[in-house]
């Protein structure tokens, strides 16, 4: 059992769109990522995914509207729902996942950003 720094965490990588896991926690991986720019449309069928912003202001565009994400703000996106974060103006995301660990990066979708596997930092 080990103290986790997050900003340290974040300091071991500049990779955008690139989740890094940190942690397991109950069949969970945690994880970091930087993200700039918009991501693709993508649902996640059988797992839940919580966002967890630590830097920056993340928008998660649903079907229906946006939610707007600050420092301190987090949203879990149910199983099954379609959505797309994305960010504004240039500007870098910090942020912290929680999802299980059979969670494709973008759901179904295959996409350059699309990533296979995760590495552990």
């Amino acid at each position: 059992m080990q103290k986790i720094n997050l900003q340290q965490k974040l300091s071991l990588f500049e990779e955008q769109w690139t989740p890094k896991v940190i942690a397991d926690l109950n069949g969970q991986h945690v994880k970091l990522a930087k993200i700039q720019g918009d991501f693709v449309w993508h649902n996640h069928a059988q797992e839940d995914e919580m966002f967890f912003i630590l830097k920056g202001v993340l928008y998660i565009d649903f079907p229906e509207h946006t939610v707007e994400l600050g420092p301190g703000d987090m949203v879990v996106v149910p199983a099954g729902v379609e959505h797309r974060p994305r960010t504004k103006d240039g500007q870098e995301v910090h942020l912290m996942l929680v999802e299980p660990h059979s969670t494709k990066h973008t759901g179904e979708v295959t996409h350059e950003l699309t990533k296979h596997s995760y590495d552990w930092i």
